[in-house]
């Protein structure tokens, strides 16, 4: 072959291998580049598996704090107190509350309540419960009683209302006074009475623990319900 036919074809397979994209040579060049998109992608990746993971955990935080908010409530007791009281009636009270709390809550005793009775039966430091009811008598009501315990004839409280039906002693209606008047029945054991009512029979004298079974004994053919 003619020498200058050769460097023809020599120059025309240089201009054709100028046309190809060198693959092999790009890569080694941009090596690094393709190490850091790499990196990218991955990071990208674990972020957003993260992110899904930590949206179910900020849920369950959310119901944590709810549940401890809930906790931190206070309970309440519902009681009553009636009689010579300033503002008779019916109160919440937090939970733990003693009975000085519900007078104070009440505005205190009333100036004709009697106060030697007060001072002898309430217990200012006891705790309360739920639905315990709190009676105080007033001087008038302490007088009457003490008249029909000496064997007067007076039974019935100021405004007409009795405690007694037929002879017997109502004790979801009859006064502290009244109630003392049974035999057995002292100031602690009438206020134990008033404390547990209401009563759907004179049997729940005993179930709700308002008297001992002894005493309940002596007193249980001289009251009723209704």
């Amino acid at each position: 072959m003619p020498k200058d036919t050769l460097q023809i074809e020599d120059l025309d397979l240089e201009e054709t291998n100028k046309g190809k994209f060198d693959w092999e040579k790009f890569v080694e060049t941009n090596k690094l580049v393709f190490a850091l998109g790499l990196i990218g992608i991955i990071l990208v990746g674990v972020g957003v598996f993260l992110f899904k993971d930590g949206l179910f955990t900020k849920s369950d935080s959310i119901e944590i704090i709810e549940n401890a908010t809930t906790e931190g409530v206070e309970n309440e007791v519902v009681v009553e107190i009636a009689g010579a009281i300033e503002k008779p009636g019916v109160y919440k009270l937090k939970e733990g509350s003693r009975v000085e709390d519900l007078l104070i809550a009440a505005g205190g005793i009333s100036s004709n309540a009697d106060r030697d009775w007060v001072d002898k039966t309430i217990n200012r430091s006891a705790k309360l419960s739920d639905g315990t009811k709190i009676y105080i008598p007033s001087e008038d009501e302490q007088t009457l009683g003490a008249t029909a315990k000496n064997g007067g004839g007076v039974q019935t409280v100021s405004g007409g209302e009795s405690g007694q039906t037929g002879g017997l002693i109502n004790i979801n209606t009859a006064s502290l006074n009244e109630l003392d008047t049974l035999p057995g029945i002292g100031p602690v054991y009438a206020q134990s009475i008033v404390e547990h009512r209401p009563y759907s029979s004179v049997e729940e004298l005993t179930s709700k623990g308002a008297l001992k079974k002894n005493v309940y004994e002596k007193v249980k053919d001289k009251v009723t319900v209704y």
